[in-house]
């Protein structure tokens, strides 16, 4: 088989859903697998809380990935963080996305394949993952989908001939698993928690041997990373017991997003093989464990240029780009913060005196402040860093709402405020304290609906409405203790 022209008169191809440029660089990775024996391949898309999810086929069907993409159920893009289906796909079709013919009565969607995504994974050599789009059966886009509305995003960067560029900080926990919690009462939806004991003490941030104690785990992680050819910078100790961070080289948007959720899925597969759980929670309900900050560093490149549109004037006075951007950042916080802190627990960070931010504001290298600038003169490198993301967020959707909110303060020709020195003293407006409140200010805001689209606001807010109610229906462990024996 000549698999160029077996390729080219696929289907995909036939549909103008795979370019030439994507068709080359297919053929490369099937002699590729080839090459390294792949004996599996994980063909996997980001869901909407940024959780791969996927089928994994054999050698001999790779091609047919490439020449047909790959059917998986529509109700994969409807659940919510219990695995529930959120939406009512077995009624009459309404508005929104119970709409969407292939979405009643759970139908499929196609898979389309990212040829550049391809990685043969190291701790697995014999399979690989491809990371692929969710599209209709005829090739249509789906609106509200990862990597769809990260793009749409983009476009109107590009149009001006601007690239947002996103460096990471990524902060979670490794603990060593005692009981998988797997016994059949366990296995609900979600399932119960697993049983875990911290690798260290902790509360001794940055200190040489707590990295010391944990220097095996993490060159095994930082390995893997570095073998899936992302762009490690550091591996840290962090503040709280058996927690860390790494961080990696700026990025365009959709190549740094598609890093973190290789790097976190990654982390949580290599801790699972090892005996270790990694948690990527905001805020543990652990005795002692420190919340999980996921602080994205952005900054503007004009194309035509190179230059960095952050960097200050020789005074050290704001760029006019970065000025506008922070102002946008902060208008639209409370709105954006349901796609960068996307769940119940997410709210529980955004406590004083916690190196999380609670209120909207910024701040010249503050690390109170929602947004600390670190822009110098001369300074190549300057950027905005958003201090608010947690490290459970989807990282398509997050970096989509720096990139509209910023954009929005620009072409508003909005003015930075004066920056913060007492971050959690302030008057300043505070950051929503409930998912709830992220939901309502998600839904008053026009932003989104006329940037992404009302489809994509109402399917992201359907969404997050079905789990918050779940939590209010939920009687808690504080109201419990609060009332049972008062009452």
């Amino acid at each position: 088989m000549v698999m160029g022209e077996d390729l080219a008169t696929g289907q995909l191809a036939r549909q103008g859903l795979l370019s030439p440029a994507a068709l080359d660089q297919a053929q490369q990775v099937l002699a590729q697998a080839q090459e390294a024996g792949i004996e599996t391949l994980r063909v996997l898309f980001v869901d909407q809380h940024g959780i791969l999810r996927g089928k994994t086929v054999v050698a001999e069907a790779i091609a047919g990935v490439f020449r047909s993409g790959l059917n998986v159920p529509s109700t994969l893009l409807l659940k919510d963080t219990s695995h529930r289906t959120a939406f009512a796909v077995w009624d009459a079709p309404g508005e929104g996305v119970r709409g969407f013919v292939p979405m009643r009565g759970a139908g499929d969607v196609l898979l389309l394949p990212r040829p550049e995504t391809f990685r043969i994974l190291p701790w697995s050599p014999h399979s690989a993952w491809i990371l692929c789009d969710p599209v209709m059966s005829d090739g249509s886009p789906i609106s509200f989908t990862s990597g769809e509305v990260l793009r749409r995003a983009e476009a109107g960067l590009q149009a001006q001939g601007l690239q947002a560029i996103f460096g990471l900080e990524v902060e979670f926990q490794i603990f060593e698993r005692l009981d998988g919690a797997c016994t059949h009462d366990q296995c609900s939806m979600p399932g119960a928690p697993v049983e875990t004991r911290n690798l260290t003490q902790g509360y001794q941030y940055l200190t040489e041997t707590r990295y010391s104690e944990c220097e095996a785990v993490l060159d095994k992680l930082r390995r893997n990373a570095q073998g899936l050819g992302l762009q490690v910078r550091s591996v840290e100790i962090e503040m709280g017991p058996s927690q860390v961070e790494f961080t990696f080289a700026p990025l365009p948007a959709l190549q740094q997003a598609d890093a973190m959720v290789m790097f976190r899925t990654m982390v949580k597969e290599v801790c699972a093989r090892s005996g270790f759980h990694a948690s990527f929670m905001a805020k543990p309900r652990l005795e002692n464990a420190m919340a999980n900050g996921w602080h994205l560093h952005q900054s503007l490149v004009e194309h035509s240029t190179g230059r960095n549109l952050f960097e200050p004037a020789p005074d050290g006075h704001l760029s006019a780009a970065a000025s506008g951007w922070i102002a946008g950042l902060l208008t639209h916080a409370d709105a954006a913060s349901l796609m960068i802190a996307p769940t119940v627990n997410s709210y529980k960070r955004y406590l004083p005196f916690q190196l999380a931010p609670n209120r909207i504001q910024w701040g010249r290298d503050n690390r109170g402040a929602m947004l600390r600038g670190l822009m110098q003169p001369g300074d190549a490198a300057s950027r905005i860093e958003n201090r608010a993301p947690d490290s459970s967020a989807n990282p398509y959707f997050a970096i989509a709402a720096q990139i509209l909110a910023g954009s929005a303060g620009l072409a508003s020709g909005l003015q930075a405020p004066a920056p913060t020195l007492s971050p959690y003293e302030d008057e300043a407006d505070r950051l929503p304290r409930s998912l709830g409140q992220a939901l309502t200010a998600f839904e008053r805001s026009d932003l989104f609906r006329d940037t992404l689209g009302e489809e994509f606001v109402s399917y992201l807010s359907q969404l997050k409405r079905f789990e918050w109610e779940r939590y209010l229906d939920t009687v808690s462990e504080w109201e419990q203790a609060e009332y049972f024996n008062l009452f």
